[in-house]
């Protein structure tokens, strides 16, 4: 449909529901939503071609001299927002460039859009789909502060077991052992309404989910999965079902994190991405009847690429100090880079339920939500496409399947590229290790360097500058 057969329509859909606001979405670099609302009669063809200039410097974009840029609304993205008094329709935008009206480099949507031309123009898919999977935990209250003086963290949940002789406590004793979570019903799953008015939502805007559940974590943990769609579309939808998560809690009196790591001692939170890809026909690409695992050879070298490039690519799928306080053993979460046939702690997994030709898929176990989702999933595809054309065949590498790496003779062992352990070590292999990504200009290279930088200044140096209240624990009396 045209751009302006599309802006009749939306005008008439704005006058028959009364909407009184436009709010207009926009993800900056470290994937948070920020918006700019107007009334609706903004709702024009100007809107759609010249867009709503704001000041990319203040939300990291360009620096001080250079901040002019434009927001763009994609009409495809619209959606009434259930979250504001007054009606108003909401809807994603894509960032240009306030000269030229180019996109801008630097746009997460723009960076995955290259990267889906990419995989095209090369002739090696023509679709990727994507099944985002969302951990979480839900709280009662949150309270946080760091200053020169004073710092500390403090949770209240109904689930928390250490409440379980507070006359206050709603669940009376059925409170749920640390790390027994997983799909526990009620009165245990306390937080299950909260998950489905947040599908109910979900649902109402068109976003499919396959189901919600308890996770393992004992204090709160949830996960709503989506369905396979189209890469732009699922990470919209997963932008959107973070809104919604966080709003919906709100309502509820009750608060979100998709924190990697919120609890010691309990499970982290990730957000698995299950990968597909086709052919201009449909057709699968990741299937061969013939292959032990399923899988073709486009399937292992995608696979074999991933891990070939797996240290740096965490720099973008585990972009915080706190993303490698989940990746350790015990947990379920990664530590090593080979795939399995239904293992949970491999980086790559290939679910034995998924083995007809049109679902054969595998799931990458690393990444979680402090990622910007655009620049993750486009990273991850492009290091899968690099491992295509390069012929990195992931079986033929010995890197996989295993179901239980530790229980592999040491020689093998040793051929298993590990995770990094730290945000500065995924940061220097970025440094190395970055020319699959700068493909076509698909990430320009001064969008590069400037996550480093900008992971740097804002995760690493402050953590490291600053006193944790273990550190108290440890050292006060030395």
């Amino acid at each position: 449909m045209k751009k302006l057969e599309k802006l009749v329509q939306m005008q008439k859909r704005i006058s028959d529901a009364n909407i009184q606001m436009v709010d207009l979405k926009f993800v900056d670099l470290i994937g948070k939503f920020r918006h700019v609302t107007l009334p609706a009669r903004s709702m024009n063809e100007a809107l759609l071609t010249e867009g709503v200039g704001f000041d990319g410097s203040s939300v990291g974009f360009k620096n001080v001299k250079s901040g002019d840029m434009c927001l763009i609304p994609d009409l495809d993205t619209a959606f009434i927002d259930p979250f504001w008094e007054r009606s108003t329709i909401s809807m994603i935008c894509d960032i240009v460039e306030a000269d030229s009206r180019l996109p801008f480099m630097g746009d997460p949507r723009s960076v995955a859009k290259r990267t889906l031309d990419y995989a095209r123009t090369e002739k090696i898919a023509d679709s990727v789909f994507l099944l985002p999977e969302l951990e979480f935990n839900l709280m009662d209250k949150v309270s946080y502060d760091v200053s020169p003086h004073r710092s500390f963290f403090d949770i209240e949940s109904s689930e928390r077991s250490g409440l379980s002789d507070d006359e206050t406590n709603p669940l009376s004793g059925h409170w749920i052992p640390v790390q027994q979570g997983y799909h526990r019903a009620p009165p245990q799953d306390f937080y299950r309404d909260i998950r489905a008015e947040v599908v109910e939502h979900l649902e109402s805007i068109g976003i499919d989910v396959k189901y919600h559940h308890h996770e393992v974590g004992a204090t709160g943990q949830q996960e709503i999965e989506l369905t396979l769609a189209p890469m732009m579309d699922a990470c919209d939808r997963t932008m959107l079902a973070k809104y919604f998560v966080h709003n919906v809690a709100i309502g509820n009196g009750v608060t979100a994190t998709f924190m990697p790591k919120p609890i010691a001692g309990e499970a982290g939170n990730g957000l698995h991405m299950h990968l597909r890809l086709t052919d201009k026909n449909g057709g699968p690409l990741f299937f061969d009847e013939n292959d032990p695992s399923g899988l073709s050879d486009t399937a292992h070298c995608f696979i074999g690429g991933i891990i070939r490039h797996g240290r740096s690519l965490a720099a973008f799928t585990n972009p915080s100090t706190n993303s490698y306080r989940r990746l350790i053993p015990g947990f379920e979460a990664p530590t090593n880079l080979f795939f399995s046939m239904g293992s949970r702690n491999s980086a790559i997994r290939i679910p034995k339920y998924a083995n007809s030709p049109d679902k054969k898929r595998f799931e990458i176990r690393s990444p979680d939500a402090t990622c910007n989702i655009y620049f993750a999933a486009s990273a991850i595809v492009m290091a899968g496409l690099d491992g295509v054309q390069k012929g990195i065949h992931a079986g033929k590498n010995g890197w996989g399947p295993f179901n239980d790496i530790r229980l592999e003779p040491r020689a093998i062992q040793r051929k298993i590229p590990s995770l990094p352990g730290s945000l500065e070590e995924a940061l220097s292999a970025l440094e190395k290790d970055h020319s699959y990504l700068r493909e076509n200009d698909v990430f320009s290279q001064q969008l590069i360097d400037g996550w480093i930088t900008s992971r740097r200044q804002r995760e690493i140096i402050p953590t490291q500058q600053t006193p944790t209240p273990l550190e108290f624990q440890l050292y006060f009396s030395c």
